[in-house]
């Protein structure tokens, strides 16, 4: 992971929904047809799907490595899977869906992230990558929006 030092955890987060919710903004010209990547297909749905799953799932491990639990063990399709409702048209009315979606989700993960000290962000309890670590993963989910990239 490449990551810019001045970058703080939460705007790694919040940065990545806003390059999303860019590029989601010229999805309803999509023509319908997938959008082939590596040795998968995206459409607007999945690639949002994608990123608000991916969201949901790390926050979950956060939260319950937090208060000493063992996170759930993850049982997303991920992008392996193409749904019927991703086949969707995206329209005006999804956009602003995943505007209200992701934005929430990620004001969720920037009180939390910001709420922690920096040990706490560098020493996280449990298995698995550090919370900042988390953090710059999460940063990854823009793989899915670029697949797509901008179709205005």
């Amino acid at each position: 992971m490449t990551t810019n030092p001045q970058e703080t955890p939460a705007r790694a987060v919040t940065g990545m929904v806003e390059h999303v919710l860019g590029l989601a903004a010229t999805w309803t010209a999509w023509d319908g047809r997938p959008v082939h990547v590596d040795d998968r297909l995206y459409t607007p749905h999945k690639a949002i799907r994608r990123v608000g799953d991916h969201l949901v799932d790390h926050l979950a491990e956060l939260e319950a490595r937090l208060v000493g639990e063992i996170p759930q063990p993850d049982q997303w399709h991920a992008s392996a899977t193409t749904t019927a409702a991703d086949l969707a048209p995206f329209t005006q009315d999804d956009l602003d869906e995943a505007r209200s979606r992701l934005t929430r989700l990620a004001r969720i993960w920037a009180n939390r992230l910001d709420a922690l000290t920096e040990d706490q962000l560098d020493m996280s309890p449990g298995e698995g990558w550090t919370f900042r670590e988390l953090a710059l993963h999460l940063q990854e989910s823009t793989y899915y929006a670029d697949a797509l990239g901008d179709l205005s």
